[in-house]
C-alpha cells in the first residue's frame, strides 16, 4: 500500500496551528486538486490540496478575494502555503445543490444562484483573462480531438472539419457579441454548495474570465448533471433577463435575442464538455465522467435542431450514428 506524502505534509501543515484536527476526504474534482474536512472540536474547515507541479494556487486566492468582496458566499482563506499548494477555507458544508434539486425546491435554489450569479457578475474585472476566439476555440477543439477521434476513433474528413469549423466559427462570433461580464466558468449544480445564510455557497471558481453574459446562466440551467423541461428553463432564463437588465448589468434586447445568446453559448460549452468528459476517461483515468455524456449530447442535438446555422454540426454527428453510440437523454419541452 502506497504512502499519501502529500496527505502526511498537508496534515502536519495544518497541525502546527490546530494540533488536535483531524482530516477526512471531503472531494476531489476534475482537476489534480483534493479537499478534506479538517475537524478540531465543533469547528470544520476544508483543507485543499493542490500540488504546485500541476498548479498554482495564485488564480484561486486572486478570484477569491474577488468574490468576496462581492459579498459572494465564497470559501474564506485562513491559512495558505502556495510552496506547498496548501490552502485551509471556510466549510460551506457538504450538500450540493445536485441532490437537493427537484420539481419543488428548483424555483427557490435557482433564484438563489441568480442573486448569487449577479454579484458575481458585479465583480472586478480587471487583469482576468478574455473568453476571446483563442479560448473559444481551443475549448471545442477538444470534442472532435477527444470525444470523435480518441473515444469514438472517428476521423473527420477535410470537408467535415471545413463543415465543424463553420458551426464554430458562428458560435464564437455570438459569444463575442454578448455583454462581456465576469464568468465563474462552472457555476452549475456541484459547484453550488445549499448554507442556511447567504445561499449557496460558491466554489470551484479560479478559472474565470472576463466572457458572454449567458455562460453562467446556461452551465446552471443546462446542467450536464440534471435537466428540466424546456419551458421551465425558458420561463428561468426570462426571470434571470428581467433582472440582470434592471441591474444594469446590459441594455435591454428582445427575448429572442437573448435566448439566441443562451443557446449558442450552451451549445459552445456542451461541445467543450463532450471533449473533456472524453479526456478525463481516457487521458486521466476518470470514467465516472461517461456518464454524463447522453445528456450532454442530447443539448448538443436540441439545440443544433433548432437553427438551421448549425445543422452542420447535426449533419456529422447523424452521418457517424453518434446518438445511437453514445445514448440521449429525452429532453421534455
Amino acid at each position: 500500500m502506497s504512502i499519501d506524502h502529500r496527505l502526511e505534509d498537508l496534515t502536519h501543515w495544518v497541525h502546527q496551528e490546530r494540533p488536535t484536527a483531524t482530516l477526512e476526504v471531503a472531494s476531489a474534482d476534475a482537476s489534480f486538486r483534493r479537499y478534506f474536512r479538517v475537524q478540531q472540536g465543533q469547528s470544520t474547515w476544508v483543507a485543499m490540496d493542490a500540488p504546485p507541479d500541476k498548479e498554482t494556487l495564485i488564480p484561486f486566492i486572486d478570484i477569491t478575494e474577488r468574490l468576496l468582496a462581492q459579498q459572494v458566499n465564497a470559501p474564506a482563506i485562513f491559512q495558505r502555503s502556495l510552496e506547498q499548494g496548501f490552502l485551509l477555507l471556510s466549510d460551506l458544508g457538504s450538500t450540493p445543490y445536485l441532490p437537493e434539486l427537484n420539481t419543488k425546491t428548483a424555483d427557490s435554489l435557482y433564484q438563489d444562484a441568480f442573486t448569487a450569479l449577479l454579484q458575481i457578475q458585479q465583480a472586478n474585472v480587471e487583469g482576468l483573462p478574455c473568453y476571446d476566439d483563442a479560448l473559444l476555440q481551443r475549448e471545442m477543439d477538444l470534442m472532435p480531438d477527444w470525444f470523435l477521434a480518441e473515444h469514438l476513433g472517428i476521423t473527420l474528413s477535410s470537408d467535415e472539419q471545413k463543415m465543424l469549423q463553420g458551426v464554430f466559427n458562428c458560435l464564437k462570433a455570438n459569444a463575442l457579441e454578448q455583454p462581456q461580464v465576469f464568468v465563474h466558468r462552472d457555476y452549475h449544480s456541484r459547484n453550488l454548495m445549499v448554507t442556511v445564510e447567504n445561499n449557496p455557497g460558491v466554489i470551484d471558481f479560479q478559472d474565470a474570465v472576463l466572457g458572454p453574459i449567458c455562460y453562467d446562466l446556461v452551465s446552471l440551467l443546462r446542467d450536464c448533471y440534471i435537466s428540466w423541461p424546456e419551458a421551465r428553463v425558458y420561463q428561468w432564463v426570462s426571470d434571470y433577463q428581467t433582472r440582470a437588465t434592471e441591474q444594469g448589468l446590459m441594455s435591454a434586447v428582445s427575448t429572442d435575442v437573448f435566448m439566441t445568446w443562451f443557446d449558442f453559448i450552451g451549445l459552445q460549452r456542451h461541445i467543450k464538455v463532450l471533449g473533456i468528459f472524453a479526456r478525463l476517461n481516457h487521458r486521466d483515468g476518470k470514467s465516472g465522467y461517461l456518464k454524463d455524456l447522453p445528456l450532454t449530447l442530447s443539448y448538443v442535438i436540441t439545440v443544433t435542431k433548432r437553427y438551421p446555422e448549425l445543422s452542420d454540426l447535426l449533419t456529422i454527428f447523424e452521418r457517424y450514428d453518434i446518438a445511437e453510440k453514445i445514448g440521449t437523454v429525452e429532453i421534455v419541452a
